[in-house]
């Protein structure tokens, strides 16, 4: 037997009545059985109406709590910490959080335990070959692994792999994977050689682009771009990589990814990159002598709700 929501375009529950029937007494119609739309209600985090849904934000750790349970399911987007940007001349950005959205998965009642995942710490220089990946965000079943650290400047040191990969360091350091793999992209490789001055620590991948290779002051080392969502009502783009270190004396390090990837430092400017943006899981920069942290991520789960 099928299944109808509507009537001559209207929707069911809004079907004031049919043959003398109340709405909500219809059961059936041509033999089609009526879907009777049940709105959901829930607690937890910072809770918005957009028109006649509920957005549930979470920015730290808590519980979403199922009271009712909506028929239609829950849209729900996990965005992890960014990794940390690098230390040292030509220092990788740090990766982008993992991000992990769907749009209609079913819920029962009871609590899920939200967890939100840190930045990355920066890298300092000649210290530890890299800087810390971004830890995991957590909605119940759902996980989005954090963006791997940065690849530390003069000495090739390859990104971590994360959510989305961090940027190697100069010189020839590779970039790190995107692992688990549909999470975001890999990061950039650090510049090959001297050249110049032409070292260039390569971008941290982001949640809809690849970190830039480190290559030369035109072109190369920028962060992956994020991704958009209008979970929240309206577009937001989030979990953008870092950009590397440019040590050419004069050139401005590279640039991070759109949705909040944090930008490289150059030299002569000190440790001048930006840090990730807080709670989009932004990658931080890459800088001399030391990086900049990644930001962390969040939760977001949106549903219909009765109005």
């Amino acid at each position: 037997m099928g299944t109808i929501s509507t009537h001559n375009g209207v929707a069911e529950d809004n079907v004031a009545s049919y043959n003398g029937a109340t709405a909500s007494t219809v059961t059936s119609r041509n033999a089609q059985t009526w879907v009777h739309f049940q709105g959901g209600a829930a607690t937890g985090g910072s809770i918005a109406t957009d028109g006649n849904y509920k957005v549930h934000t979470f920015t730290s750790g808590g519980t979403f709590t199922v009271q009712t349970v909506p028929s239609n399911g829950v849209e729900y987007l996990v965005i992890a910490g960014g990794g940390g940007g690098a230390g040292g001349s030509g220092a990788g950005g740090g990766g982008a959080g993992g991000y992990r959205t769907a749009s209609s998965v079913a819920v029962s009642a009871q609590g899920y335990s939200v967890t939100i995942g840190g930045g990355g710490s920066a890298g300092p220089n000649n210290s530890t070959p890299n800087a810390g990946s971004g830890g995991n965000s957590i909605w119940g079943s759902i996980t989005s692994t954090g963006g791997g650290g940065a690849g530390r400047g003069d000495h090739g040191t390859a990104g971590l792999s994360g959510g989305s990969g961090g940027g190697g360091g100069w010189a020839s350091g590779a970039g790190g994977a995107a692992s688990p793999a549909g999470q975001g992209y890999s990061g950039g490789a650090g510049s090959p050689s001297v050249g110049g001055q032409t070292l260039f620590g390569g971008g941290g991948g982001g949640a809809s682009a690849a970190g830039q290779n480190g290559v030369n002051a035109s072109s190369g080392g920028g962060g992956g771009n994020g991704l958009g969502s209008s979970i929240t009502g309206s577009s937001v783009t989030r979990a953008g990589g870092g950009g590397g270190h440019a040590q050419t004396g004069s050139s401005p390090g590279r640039p991070g990814g759109s949705g909040g990837g944090g930008a490289g430092g150059w030299w002569p400017g000190g440790s001048n990159a930006t840090a990730g943006s807080t709670n989009l899981g932004g990658g931080g920069g890459g800088s001399y002598p030391g990086g900049a942290a990644g930001g962390s991520g969040l939760v977001i789960i949106r549903y219909q709700f009765q109005s």
